[in-house]
């Protein structure tokens, strides 16, 4: 886990939360509320796929996963 101290907070890495987050499928909720506020708009998680690793070099660190999903304002 990448963490960096600043003050009193531990601040933990965007990509390191969202791979834990996505690990347990129970926790669409919280990933419903993440994508509509960044989308303005209410998001239905309907599925998550296995996530995928693309990696060409032992640098990368691009990870794939497919979410299906439906928005309110289809």
């Amino acid at each position: 886990m990448k963490s960096r101290k600043t003050g009193e907070r531990v601040l933990i890495s965007f990509d390191y939360a969202l791979k834990r987050l996505l690990r347990n499928k129970a926790n669409y909720e919280v990933l419903e509320g993440f994508l509509s506020e960044l989308l303005k708009d209410n998001v239905s998680v309907k599925s998550i796929g296995e996530s995928e690793s693309n990696k060409e070099h032992a640098t990368d660190k691009h990870n794939r996963v497919d979410i299906l999903g439906e928005a309110e304002s289809n």
